[in-house]
């Protein structure tokens, strides 16, 4: 380059600047998103080691470094957390809520607990599983418990559905995560799949009985919100719920079972054996 010594450093310096501001251009975006965990390393994960909601936790306790890294990244509050749309907020909680159930399992593999109420690897058997153990999540310590009552103060009954409790009774995990561009179809799946697995929600049109998972009678309260007004004065709020949540994805005939409106409503016994997938399915 021609020019005096003074023009060519002056020109050496304004290239320096330039390199360095695209530097920075281009490491905020990387910020940003180290503040924002990426549904896709969570994917990852769920892609890999879960199946028809149950979980390879001996392989995922071995290969673990994924997960610790994506729960570490969940810690501090995301940046401008309060300005997220609800749909975003509501997806980061429940994917937190699922991988730290998954984590928690993970540091007591294999459970071998003596409760007489609980199986011997049921995740109740973790010393404050849901309700002692704290987690530093978006800035806060919260327990299991804490973060589901997160979820549900979003008041969509569907949420909670969502939530993988690391047991065989349990709504089934799903193999990806939860995403606010996807969240609404992705609720939509999970009530569907809810209202067609027999572990969840059987018909006994012959017995005139409808059986439901006891998460429904669990959280009540969320469930009833969803009750529609008016109806019949003799079914609660949270039967009346419940046949709203269920009956969309049913088949005519069982539609029309519900519509009769004789049944009697049962909750189905939880199954706490961990839903665990090393060696085989739980039979």
């Amino acid at each position: 380059m021609s020019g005096s010594p003074n023009r060519r450093a002056r020109y050496r310096l304004a290239v320096l600047a330039l390199i360095v501001a695209c530097g920075l251009a281009t490491l905020a975006p990387g910020v940003a998103r180290a503040q924002t965990p990426a549904a896709s390393v969570l994917d990852e994960i769920l892609d890999q080691y879960v199946r028809d909601g149950l979980v390879y936790y001996a392989a995922l306790r071995i290969e673990r470094r994924a997960i610790d890294r994506y729960i570490q990244s969940l810690a501090d509050e995301p940046q401008a957390f309060e300005a997220w749309s609800r749909d975003r907020r509501l997806a980061f909680w429940i994917n937190g809520y699922n991988a730290l159930v998954l984590r928690t399992v993970i540091d007591h593999y294999p459970i071998q607990g003596a409760s007489a109420e609980f199986p011997t690897n049921s995740v109740m058997n973790v010393p404050g599983m849901f309700t002692g153990r704290e987690h530093l999540i978006a800035g806060r310590r919260m327990t299991l418990e804490a973060i589901e009552n997160e979820v549900a103060s979003f008041g969509d009954p569907r949420a909670i559905l969502a939530l993988g409790r690391g047991a065989v009774g349990s709504p089934r995990l799903r193999s990806e995560a939860f995403r606010d561009s996807q969240l609404e179809a992705q609720l939509q799946a999970v009530v569907e799949d809810f209202a067609t697995t027999p572990r969840h929600v059987t018909l006994d049109c012959t017995g005139d009985e409808v059986s439901v998972n006891a998460v429904l009678g669990w959280r009540s309260g969320q469930f009833e919100g969803a009750a529609p007004s008016g109806g019949d004065s003799n079914r609660t709020a949270l039967e009346r719920a419940i046949v709203a949540i269920i009956k969309p994805a049913l088949f005519p005939s069982e539609q029309a079972f519900l519509e009769q409106n004789t049944f009697r409503l049962r909750y189905i016994d939880f199954d706490w054996r961990l839903n665990d997938l090393t060696g085989g399915p739980p039979r």
